[in-house]
C-alpha cells in the first residue's frame, strides 16, 4: 500500500509540472488544432481521390486526423516526454541518485509519464478533438461502453509508448550522446504510429509489417477501437502483450546498464 501511494504521488508529480506550463499548453492546443486542420484537408483531398482508402470513409478519416491530434502530445508520439530528461541525467552521473532511491528506476519513470500523459490528454488533447468533432463529419460511437473500451486502449497505449522511450532513454548508458537515438525515436514515432497515414493505408505488404510493431499500438489500435473496426480484447490483447514484452526487456537492459553503470560526464 506504501508502494502504490509512493508511486501514485510521483504521478501527481508529473501531472502538476506540466500543469504549470499554461502558456505552452495553450500553445500545443493551438498548434494541434491547426495541424488537424491542415491534415482534415489533405485526408478529405485524398479520400477523394481514392474512396474508402484503408477501409475508411471519408468520416473515418476525418475521426482518425483529430483523434491523432489528441493524442500526439499525450503519447509522446514523436517524443517529448521522460525519455530526454532521463538520458541528461544519465550523461552527467545524476542518474547514480536515482538508483540510490528506495524505488524502482523504471517504476518511477512511469509513473512520472503516466502523470504527463494524463495531464496532456486532458489539458491538450480534448479542445482539438471536440473542435474536430463540432465542425467536421465525424464518425464518433454512441455507445458508452465503446467508448470506455477506447479509454482502456489509450491507457495500454501510454504504457506501450513508455517502454519504447524508456528503452531509447536507456542507451545513453552507452552512447556519448543520445541525440541520435531521440531522433530515430522522432521518425519512428511519426511513420510507424500512423501519424502521417493510417497504417491500414500503407501499400503492401509493408503495412501488415508496420501493423505488428509495437508503434501500432499508439494511435492506429485506439482509433480502431473508437470506431469500431476490431475486436476490442484482441486490440487489448495485442497493446498488452507488445507493453508486457517492452517492460521486461527494459528491466534486462536496465538490470544490465546497472551493474556495470557508466558515468558520462560526471
Amino acid at each position: 500500500m506504501g508502494t502504490a501511494r509512493l508511486y501514485a504521488a510521483v504521478a501527481a508529480g508529473g501531472f502538476r509540472r506540466y500543469a504549470t506550463y499554461r502558456v505552452a499548453t495553450a500553445a500545443g492546443v493551438f498548434t494541434n488544432t491547426v495541424f488537424g486542420l491542415i491534415l482534415v484537408y489533405t485526408y478529405l483531398a485524398l479520400w477523394d481521390e481514392r474512396p474508402h482508402l484503408g477501409g475508411y470513409d471519408q468520416a473515418q478519416a476525418v475521426t482518425y486526423v483529430w483523434l491523432g491530434q489528441a493524442l500526439f502530445a499525450t503519447l509522446a508520439i514523436q517524443g517529448g516526454g521522460f525519455e530526454t530528461d532521463l538520458i541528461e541525467r544519465i550523461r552527467t552521473g545524476e542518474v547514480a541518485v536515482d538508483l540510490y532511491r528506495p524505488a524502482d528506476l523504471q517504476a518511477w519513470w512511469l509513473a512520472t509519464d503516466l502523470g504527463r500523459a494524463l495531464f496532456q490528454l486532458l489539458g491538450r488533447g480534448v479542445i482539438p478533438f471536440v473542435f474536430g468533432a463540432l465542425f467536421f463529419p465525424t464518425a464518433l460511437p454512441d455507445e458508452a461502453g465503446v467508448w470506455l473500451a477506447f479509454l482502456v486502449a489509450v491507457a495500454l497505449a501510454m504504457v506501450v509508448s513508455y517502454a519504447i522511450r524508456f528503452l531509447v532513454a536507456l542507451s545513453g548508458f552507452w552512447l556519448l550522446d543520445g541525440t541520435g537515438a531521440l531522433q530515430m525515436l522522432m521518425i519512428m514515432g511519426l511513420f510507424c504510429s500512423g501519424m502521417a497515414l493510417p497504417l491500414n493505408a500503407f501499400p503492401q505488404p509493408l503495412g501488415d509489417i508496420v501493423m505488428l510493431l509495437p508503434w501500432s499500438a499508439l494511435l492506429q489500435t485506439p482509433a480502431d477501437v473508437l470506431m469500431g473496426r476490431v475486436d476490442v480484447w484482441s486490440a487489448f490483447a495485442f497493446q498488452a502483450g507488445w507493453a508486457v514484452v517492452l517492460l521486461a526487456v527494459g528491466r534486462w537492459v536496465q538490470g544490465a546498464a546497472t551493474r556495470r553503470v557508466v558515468v558520462q560526464g560526471g
